[in-house]
């Protein structure tokens, strides 16, 4: 079953500058990696992180036990070399097991997340759970377009009384001068 997420919660939910990957809205910030083991295959642009893997920028983090990151290939140029030769700019990562995004105004959770620069979507699977303030969204994959803040959350299961339905609580901000 398909529920389109208002805009507003989603584009808090993870922000990211067009055509640049990022996981932090201060696109001028370093991102840091780190694992218990990095494998690197340079003539691939690929790089892969395993055991408590972190991508760290200003203050956004992508915490998975497996990261793989695709990195886009410059024409002409096979990878190599201390920076990673003819490599560009991250294109894809895929995060896997206990995956988690990390704002300080929000959290996601899932089994799965696909960070897709060219698109400029992250989906997020498995059992999924976003977190902002009290609010929260449950469902089986969320499709997020970073650019527009626009979503889908997806279920399991169709029709009333079905478990696994997307799910959403969000808490009313409470009224300036409002009797408690």
């Amino acid at each position: 079953m398909n529920c389109l997420i208002p805009s507003a919660v989603l584009a808090a939910l993870l922000l990211a500058a067009p055509a640049q990957a990022q996981l932090s809205s201060n696109s001028d910030a370093p991102v840091e990696y780190a694992a218990d083991t990095m494998e690197v295959f340079n003539t691939q642009c690929r790089w892969i992180l395993q055991g408590r893997a972190e991508m760290l920028q200003a203050d956004a983090r992508l915490r998975a036990e497996t990261i793989r990151m695709f990195r886009e290939t410059k024409p002409g140029r096979p990878g190599g070399g201390a920076d990673g030769g003819g490599c560009g700019e991250l294109s894809r990562a895929e995060a896997e097991k206990d995956v988690y995004y990390v704002t300080p105004q929000r959290r996601v959770r899932g089994d799965t997340a696909v960070y897709d620069a060219a698109a400029e979507t992250i989906v997020v699977s498995g059992d999924v759970i976003a977190i902002e303030g009290e609010n929260v969204l449950s469902g089986s994959r969320m499709t997020i377009n970073l650019k527009t803040g626009q979503g889908n959350l997806v279920g399991g299961a169709k029709g009333l009384g079905q478990t696994g339905r997307p799910r959403g609580v969000f808490y009313p901000k409470a009224r300036a001068g409002a009797a408690q």
